[in-house]
C-alpha cells in the first residue's frame, strides 16, 4: 500500500523547489501539497490565530494554497483539510540553507516540527543556494531518506533537517550525519530615514562567519557534503538541571 505524503514549504505553493519535491515523492507514495499561497520565509513556528484561514484547491490536483504560515498548512492538512491523514511530511525543497541557528527562524523547519509534534515523521530539506539552484541532489537524498524512514521509523519527537550544497550532483562528495552549528551574525538591525524624515528599520544583518564546531552542518555543506541533522523537540537543558536543583529561592 502506498504511503500518503504531505509536501509543504515556506517559499510558497508556486516554488520550483516544491514542485520538484512533489514530483519526486510521487515515485513512492500518494502526494498531497498544502503550502502557503505566497512566500513565508522566516515565519518560524507561528500560527495564524487572529484571522480566518482559507485553503484554495488548485485545479483537480491534491494541491492547496493557504493564506497562512507553513505551520498553519501542516496543521490544516493533518486535522481535516485532506480526505486522508498523511503518514509522512516533507518540507521543501527550500531555496537557501537552513543551517545552525537558522533553524529557529525557518518556516521550512517549523513545518517539519509541527508534523513531529503531531506524531507524524518529518523531514526538512534545503539547498544552500538561491540562484541557479540544483534540485536533483536534494530530490535524490530525500527519496532515499523517505525509503529508509518507511523501513525504520524515526523515534518520537525527532525530525531530520537536511541541507544540500548547491552544486551539480556529480560534485557532491557524499553525506554526513551532523550536529547543529553556530552562526556569528553582524548588526541585525539597520536603521534608515524615509523621505519624510521618519525612521524605519530592516531586520537581517550579515553573517560574519561561524564557530568552529567539529562535524557541524555548516562545515559539512561547506566541504561539499550533504548534511543530515537529527533534531529533537525536547529543549530541556538536562545537564543544567543538576545545577539549578541547588538554587535556594
Amino acid at each position: 500500500m502506498a504511503i500518503n505524503i504531505l509536501v509543504t514549504n515556506d517559499d510558497g505553493v508556486y516554488s520550483h523547489g516544491l514542485r520538484a519535491l512533489a514530483s519526486e515523492m510521487g515515485r513512492i507514495g500518494n502526494v498531497y501539497v498544502v503550502a502557503p499561497v505566497s512566500e513565508k520565509s522566516a515565519t518560524s513556528h507561528s500560527l495564524t490565530l487572529h484571522r480566518p484561514l482559507r485553503a484554495k484547491r488548485m485545479g483537480r490536483h491534491q494541491i492547496y494554497a493557504v493564506n497562512g504560515t507553513p505551520t498553519d498548512c501542516v496543521n490544516l492538512a493533518l486535522n481535516g483539510l485532506l480526505r486522508v491523514r498523511p503518514q509522512l511530511v516533507v518540507s521543501g525543497i527550500n531555496m537557501g540553507p537552513n543551517l545552525a541557528d537558522d533553524i529557529t527562524y525557518s518556516g521550512t523547519v517549523a513545518a517539519a516540527i509541527e508534523a513531529t509534534l503531531q506524531s507524524v515523521p518529518a523531514i526538512a530539506i534545503s539547498v544552500a543556494g538561491r540562484n541557479k539552484v540544483y534540485f536533483k541532489p536534494a530530490r535524490d537524498i530525500t527519496l532515499k531518506l523517505v525509503k529508509q524512514i518507511i523501513r525504520r521509523p524515526l523515534p518520537p519527537n525527532i525530525l531530520l533537517n537536511v541541507n544540500v550544497p548547491n552544486i551539480p550532483g556529480g560534485n557532491i562528495k557524499g553525506y554526513k550525519f551532523t550536529r547543529q552549528g553556530k552562526r556569528q551574525y553582524g548588526d541585525l538591525i539597520i536603521e534608515k530615514v524615509d523621505p519624510r524624515g521618519e525612521k524605519y528599520y530592516w531586520i537581517g544583518g550579515d553573517i560574519l562567519g561561524d564557530k568552529p564546531i567539529e562535524n557541524s552542518d555548516i562545515q559539512a555543506v561547506r566541504d561539499g557534503y550533504i548534511s543530515i541533522t537529527p533534531i529533537q523537540l525536547d529543549f530541556t537543558a538536562y545537564a543544567f538541571l543538576k545545577e539549578i536543583a541547588g538554587w535556594r529561592l
